[in-house]
């Protein structure tokens, strides 16, 4: 019987053992793949705080795995597949079930993380991290004077091509309808930007490149008609998934499937917190994944008290 089960290891649910472990919770770690998250498909991490000039993604995963050995914190690879709660005289317990094991605990936070909708198009899973990119603030800076697609047409892509636009040569937008799906006033800032082309009624059918990104394969959907735009960094915002399949109804959800938590994190049921991008917010960063790590594992101290 654990007081904590995370399940997660991606920088939310790291951050929330490092927390846990100081709060002397007897804390096990449940991931599915291994630990990092979405984030290792990045290969440096440009934006947190304290590395000027940025740190490779998988240093600042080594050093989040450090300080979870220290505390003595296991980390089991295992795909959590179902929360089953229990009830023991006046406390509500769960149990864990994977596809090996069953865990008791008394708590869980619920770090599961989510991942971006793919085109599933030729190339992609191949150049991930070689030019294929999912989120411009991680990966913008590494394309100085470079040329790059941005695909999608809602309010995430067209804000990311205009801050990709910073730091690109030229930002090719391209979106499967004539109309794009975003604010008229972001809409509006994109087309006086002399950096930004649009691309519509188009769709990416191929990503081409050996070692990385070289160009992309666009269909015209009025015409039929394919041609070849020559770039070095492909963007992609066609929506993002949450990583909630395992909950079975059992949670407070959005229309997408993302966690709705009060302020302090807690989810719909008692003893259950949720952290990182899997949640319902805003700002899908490294760094406020951490902060939600701390502030769940603070919460969960609080209910198991």
């Amino acid at each position: 019987m654990y007081d904590l089960i995370i399940i997660g290891a991606g920088p939310a649910g790291l951050t929330a053992a490092l927390f846990a472990g100081r709060y002397r919770l007897n804390t096990l770690i449940l991931e599915k793949m291994s630990p990092g998250g979405q984030i290792i498909f990045s290969p440096t991490i440009e934006n947190f705080p304290g590395f000027p000039g940025g740190i490779s993604t998988q240093e600042l995963v080594e050093r989040f795995k450090k300080q979870i050995d220290e505390l003595g914190i296991n980390i089991e690879i295992e795909e959590v597949q179902e929360i089953v709660p229990v009830s023991k005289a006046k406390n509500l317990i769960y149990n864990i079930k994977t596809k090996n094991k069953t865990c008791g605990t008394k708590s869980i936070i619920i770090a599961s993380g989510a991942q971006p909708k793919k085109l599933d198009v030729e190339g992609e899973a191949r150049l991930i991290g070689r030019g294929v990119s999912y989120c411009a603030t991680c990966d913008g800076p590494l394309f100085r004077d470079k040329e790059i697609v941005v695909v999608g047409g809602g309010d995430r892509a067209i804000e990311e091509a205009i801050f990709l636009s910073s730091y690109a040569k030229r930002v090719f937008l391209t979106h499967r309808r004539s109309q794009l799906r975003a604010s008229r006033i972001l809409i509006e800032k994109a087309k006086i930007n002399p950096k930004i082309d649009f691309v519509l009624d188009s769709t990416v059918e191929e990503i081409v490149g050996s070692d990385k990104v070289e160009a992309v394969k666009i269909k015209n959907l009025k015409t039929d008609s394919l041609s070849v735009l020559s770039c070095q960094g492909v963007f992609i915002f066609v929506g993002i998934k949450a990583n909630t399949d395992f909950l079975k109804n059992q949670l407070d959800l959005d229309e997408s499937g993302f966690i709705i938590t009060d302020e302090d994190l807690k989810t719909s049921k008692d003893g259950i917190f949720a952290c990182g991008d899997c949640r319902k917010k805003s700002l899908y960063q490294v760094i406020t994944a951490c902060s939600e790590g701390a502030l769940a594992a603070a919460s969960t101290q609080r209910y198991l008290l």
